[in-house]
């Protein structure tokens, strides 16, 4: 499916169903925000994390928590469809804002039960690593793209998972992420203990020959 919408490029990665805060300032997106506040249309956010504008996410205004004197507002905004730009128009229809078509991609939910179970499993054992189970909560496999953006993913990760048409290619990615990430903290965890031991004197019982 196709469809024309406005862009608000960004340096950062958006999922679907992903709540997210935003200041906007800038008299183009000031513009564009309005605009979609009064035509309660969507607009969609590039994810521009490799230089360039082809995978993002569309998102609809959920709220707007605070307006300005002087136009700025503070929205929030709530991931829905994943899409690819077709042509990347600066400005468009006459706006102060970018926008064009993009097509949306259908993605597959064959999410697997086990692997969803798994990863929460191993999200939560990172947590309890950086001492974060407190403040960040997962009660289901879902609330992983609650959380994702605190889980070490470099930004062009991130990019990879948004391109995914299946959610359990996405779990797979996750799970070898995490499997591989929490080894190498244990790991890091024994070389700064090794280096606080090197400074202080050590007691050695004599060796017997």
């Amino acid at each position: 499916m196709v469809k024309e919408i406005p862009l608000f490029p960004l340096n950062l990665v958006v999922f679907p169903g992903e709540e997210l805060n935003l200041h906007i300032f800038e008299p183009r997106y000031k513009q564009l925000v309005n605009d979609c506040l009064e035509t309660k249309t969507t607009f969609g956010i590039p994810s521009y994390v490799l230089t360039k504008i082809e995978y993002g996410t569309e998102v609809k205004i959920r709220e707007v928590s605070r307006t300005y004197d002087d136009g700025r507002m503070d929205i929030k905004t709530e991931g829905l469809r994943i899409f690819r730009v077709q042509d990347f128009q600066n400005p468009w229809n006459n706006k102060l804002y970018s926008g064009g078509p993009v097509e949306l991609i259908p993605m597959k939910d064959d999410s697997d039960a086990q692997l969803g179970l798994k990863l929460m499993e191993l999200c939560l054992e990172l947590f309890e690593w950086l001492h974060m189970e407190e403040e960040i909560r997962i009660d289901h496999p879902d609330d992983i793209y609650r959380v994702i953006h605190k889980i070490g993913l470099r930004p062009e990760e991130e990019y990879d998972l948004i391109k995914m048409t299946k959610e359990s290619e996405r779990q797979q990615y996750l799970v070898g992420h995490l499997e591989r990430l929490i080894p190498a903290l244990e790991r890091a965890e024994k070389a700064k203990e090794k280096i606080r031991l090197n400074g202080h004197f050590k007691h050695f019982d004599p060796l017997k020959f």
